[in-house]
């Protein structure tokens, strides 16, 4: 795990986030997965067949938003193990995008490129 993962996602993340094609796969797909967070969260508590749906919608976004990033100019930072992976992806997905998108970044880097 990195230390002050939020400040050091924050700063690299305009650059790795400026095709529109991509862009608008995070778009649609980070609500997925907060909802599929909750979902298998709340299956423990409220119905245990919830858990599947829920994982199952974190793993589609997970590829998706993968396949979407191989065409940014820049890569992602490798990622160090398994839980920077975890950390990283979580973060970006429940913080780090809604962040881009409220604060105007998501708007500059839309009008900053014109292909989807």
């Amino acid at each position: 795990m990195r230390n002050n993962l939020l400040s050091w996602q924050w700063q690299g993340y305009s650059v790795a986030h400026r095709d529109r094609r991509n862009l608008l796969l995070h778009l649609f797909t980070a609500p997925i997965f907060a909802a599929g967070l909750a979902m298998s969260l709340a299956a423990p508590l409220f119905a245990g067949w919830l858990a599947l749906p829920g994982i199952a919608a974190m793993l589609a976004v997970l590829v998706v938003q993968g396949r979407g990033h191989r065409d940014e100019a820049s890569a992602p930072v490798p990622f160090t193990g398994p839980a920077d992976f975890v950390t990283r992806f979580v973060a970006e997905q429940l913080v780090t995008f809604p962040r881009f998108v409220l604060s105007g970044g998501f708007r500059r880097a839309w009008h900053a490129t014109t292909t989807v």
